[in-house]
């Protein structure tokens, strides 16, 4: 596909999984973005996926993955054209989030961040770096709080 007509399709995609009504389209529509999703993923309204459009392979969503309203995932990020853009390099790195894991209301996850199986981000966390498998992290930036006990069945 032409490189500006795949960009433009990615870029409406993405509003439809922020907004659309059926959770259950929404991983589909990332899938059509090109990113990679697991089976039985959950995610809420108002999912944002910051990017540079010509990317790809920037986002791994692993199976069982829950994410919550109003979070945002950020894989790119710079100061666009304003005069300090020198002195800030762009920031990219892809965003890998294991199965099992569960990212709360607001959390945000900024690039080249890997997000461990059953690892739980709470509400409002900024997530600056590695977390690992069942590892509950909160704050801003997001810290470890917990490890949590291996499940059930869990291999």
């Amino acid at each position: 596909m032409h490189s500006f007509a795949r960009r433009l399709r990615k870029k409406i995609l993405k509003r439809y999984v922020a907004t659309t009504f059926f959770p259950r389209w929404r991983p589909q529509l990332l899938r059509w973005c090109g990113f990679t999703v697991g089976d039985d993923v959950y995610i809420a309204d108002g999912l944002v996926v910051v990017e540079e459009l010509s990317d790809e392979n920037n986002l791994t969503i692993g199976d069982r993955v829950s994410i919550a309203p109003r979070v945002t995932l950020v894989t790119s990020s710079h100061p666009n054209n304003s005069r300090i853009r020198s002195e800030h390099t762009v920031r990219k790195g892809a965003i890998v989030i294991d199965a099992d894991a569960w990212l709360g209301t607001g959390a945000v996850i900024l690039p080249g961040v890997h997000i461990g199986r059953g690892a739980v981000v709470g509400a409002v966390s900024v997530v600056t770096r590695d977390v690992p498998p069942l590892t509950i992290v909160v704050g801003q930036p997001a810290s470890p709080v917990r490890v949590l006990p291996e499940p059930d069945g869990w291999r």
